[in-house]
């Protein structure tokens, strides 16, 4: 399973980015995560393998959206709204095939990507 994120950049605050994760497999339940500098990896947003469920961390509620389109075997997080404190590197991860439940921690997704990075400038 390959994943390769991309989309990352610098970006004004209160700017807009789209990250896109293309898989080599399909129908997977797919995430994104983050790390800042110093921090510890962290869950930011998932998505079942048919869109159904879809679920975020609680500060990004409301500024990031996660999509996927299977046919392109593509996953997409629109972040919104962006903030100096979002700068990271964001990774997509894939759990397992037609996940249907809410997966949050990093032991749950078998396989990662090599990440993209997000710079918020203030």
């Amino acid at each position: 399973v390959q994943l390769q994120a991309s989309g990352g950049g610098l970006v004004q605050a209160g700017g807009s980015l789209r990250l896109s994760c293309a898989a080599s497999v399909r129908n997977y339940g797919m995430g994104w995560f983050r790390q800042g500098p110093g921090k510890e990896r962290e869950f930011v947003s998932g998505i079942s393998w048919s869109g159904g469920n879809i679920y975020y961390a609680d500060s990004m509620k409301g500024r990031f959206a996660i999509s996927r389109d299977n046919a392109k075997n593509t996953v997409y997080l629109q972040m919104n709204s962006l903030k100096p404190e979002d700068t990271a590197v964001y990774y997509c991860a894939a759990s397992r095939p037609y996940e249907t439940r809410k997966r949050t921690m990093l032991d749950e997704y078998a396989y990662w990507g090599q990440g993209t990075q997000v710079t918020v400038s203030s």
